[in-house]
């Protein structure tokens, strides 16, 4: 637009706005007018994050401040092209937007914009169904943000939001709940919405419980998000069955196995998971044990997991290969000696368990100490 032009424009805008946002067009003018371009660019954040200036925003984008673009922060820049494009009329002409808007700030000292902008791209991409092209942008991203000494965590944050979207499109659930988790590091929940907080506690523990990698869901049941799924949510069943799996209850598992229908992802996964969760109480029973009661024979095993005596020797191999327990089986005696068994989160139940062990070790500490004391009598006298 024509320089002479611009406060033409922000009058009209002005006389169109909503009266709650007017005021925002006389102080565009009078900064604009003295060249003070940072107090410019954030009376415009603050104007396009009102939800009155919906309609506005693309026109004041093309019309005024590209403008000026170049002499603004460009990490900014991007951001208010991002709130403009919402204006667009659909996915292809959006994408059209944010390559010209990529294309702008792809120079040496505004990277940073650069893969914010390319991130925002592979998100359009995404939606219009080119994972390829997604893939491209996103590799790209990733490849310059290993190079960055320090960036801005809103950049952080967009680029494992659209990871993790492309990752959930592919169902390749471990990096989906990687990057998702890494996501939720990068922002406060507080600014998300109810409904993008029970969204995404209710993929994660989707991803968590479907994924054959994960088998330790620490990070997740420690995370506020799960807290959008707590009851009365109509979900409330799937987080309880996350701790279920972490403390290894098959019984927890049938009471609660009856919803998996009501989504098709794990009704397709019913017998994997009855598999996992089979997995998670053989370790819970090795956990229980303190270190030197861990030679268990397949029977005890059955009887205290509720496993089945023909699977029991399948499912400790198996824990032994995902590097979940370490030890070794005697087949002939039909015996699994166990000498560790991975870390994971604690319940207060579980916790009370090491409670109890410790005080267990304590007692013999000191019954060990008597005996020595009572035997070597003579000995500590001389």
């Amino acid at each position: 637009m024509d320089l002479d032009a611009i406060p033409d424009f922000l009058s009209e805008q002005r006389d169109q706005a909503p009266a709650d946002v007017q005021h925002f067009y006389l102080t565009f003018e009078d900064l604009w007018e003295r060249k003070l371009w940072h107090e410019l660019t954030n009376s415009l954040v603050d104007l396009f994050r009102s939800p009155e200036s919906s309609s506005q925003r693309l026109p004041v984008y093309n019309n005024f401040i590209l403008s000026f673009a170049d002499k603004i922060n460009q990490l900014k820049l991007v951001w208010l092209g991002l709130q403009a494009s919402t204006q667009c009329k659909d996915d292809q002409d959006r994408l059209k937007f944010l390559s010209t808007l990529a294309k702008k700030v792809d120079k040496p000292k505004s990277q940073d914009a650069y893969v914010y902008a390319i991130t925002e791209v592979a998100s359009v991409k995404l939606r219009l169904d080119d994972a390829e092209g997604a893939r491209k942008d996103l590799d790209r991203a990733e490849k310059l943000l290993d190079n960055f000494d320090s960036v801005e965590t809103i950049v952080h944050a967009s680029f494992y939001r659209v990871n993790a979207d492309y990752y959930q499109a592919k169902a390749e659930f471990a990096s989906y709940y990687k990057n998702a988790l890494l996501y939720l590091a990068c922002v406060e929940i507080a600014d998300m919405t109810s409904k993008e907080q029970e969204t995404r506690a209710y993929n994660l523990s989707i991803a968590a419980l479907v994924s054959d990698s994960i088998y330790n869901f620490g990070e997740l049941l420690l995370h506020p998000i799960l807290n959008a799924l707590q009851p009365p949510h109509p979900h409330s069943w799937l987080r309880d069955l996350l701790f279920a799996f972490n403390r290894g209850d098959l019984a927890a598992f049938d009471r609660l196995s009856n919803n998996l229908n009501k989504d098709p992802l794990l009704e397709s996964y019913k017998m994997f998971l009855y598999q996992k969760i089979s997995l998670a109480a053989l370790t819970e029973l090795v956990f229980r044990r303190p270190p030197h009661d861990r030679a268990m024979t397949f029977q005890t095993i059955s009887q205290e997991t509720k496993v089945k005596p023909d699977e029991i020797e399948h499912l400790i191999m198996k824990a032994l290969s995902l590097g979940l327990l370490r030890g070794k089986i005697d087949q002939v005696a039909e015996v699994a000696k166990i000498n560790w068994v991975q870390p994971k989160v604690l319940e207060r139940s579980q916790i009370e368990g090491m409670r109890v062990r410790l005080k267990e070790w304590d007692n013999n500490v000191n019954e060990l100490g008597h005996w020595i004391e009572g035997v070597g009598k003579d000995v500590w006298a001389a």
